[in-house]
């Protein structure tokens, strides 16, 4: 079972969709104790980070989010539910995140294409992970966002993706787990990422 933390920040619909459609037993988590149990959580995001954190701590999810990771159980952290995983974000002002992993959330520097950076790159694979079975080196995901995670430690990064400058698009230490592109529209390729986190086993 998945369950997919509602904290009225995510964006629920479109990831529990294409969950189901890959054939996962889905629930939605509006409150915390609905995490107990689950076999993979999913924490998705929109918006703003300052906003969105303090409504997911708010809901009283943090502490059950660090439980469930402590056990064992695998989180995937979606776009901006990625950027929560580090330690803070420089997104209108200064935010603490979950620190689950350690570096920060910067803002794109003004020199890059355009910010937002939206539309679709490449995915650069720098370590073997579980997420990327069936994966090709360079395969195409769907970005939007306008801040990007700057892991401290590189054994972190699990892929790169060329924006200007290369970023960290997707992270992952033990059974934690972020990716920075919207699968659920990055077709194939996010569907693929999808099926790889639902086979995981708790560690």
């Amino acid at each position: 079972m998945i369950a997919i933390i509602d904290y009225g920040a995510g964006n629920l619909r479109s990831v529990t969709n294409t969950l189901k459609y890959l054939g996962a037993d889905v629930t939605i988590a509006g409150k915390p104790e609905q995490l107990q149990g689950a076999d993979r959580i999913v924490l998705p995001g929109v918006g703003a980070f300052g906003a969105g954190i303090d409504a997911l701590r708010e809901a009283g999810f943090e502490e059950p989010i660090r439980q469930a990771v402590a056990s064992g159980t695998p989180l995937l952290g979606i776009c901006l539910g990625m950027q929560y995983l580090f330690e803070e974000s420089e997104e209108m002002g200064r935010h603490k995140g979950l620190g689950l992993l350690s570096g920060r959330v910067v803002r794109f520097p003004p020199d890059v294409p355009i910010v937002p950076h939206i539309g679709w790159n490449q995915l650069r694979i720098q370590s073997k992970s579980p997420l990327f079975e069936g994966i090709d080196d360079g395969a195409y995901a769907y970005f939007v966002h306008s801040f990007y995670a700057q892991p401290a430690d590189r054994a972190d990064v699990l892929a790169l993706t060329d924006y200007g400058l290369d970023f960290a698009s997707i992270v992952g230490r033990d059974n934690i787990f972020g990716i920075q592109c919207h699968p659920e529209k990055s077709q194939a390729v996010g569907q693929r990422i999808l099926r790889n986190f639902m086979a995981m086993a708790s560690k």
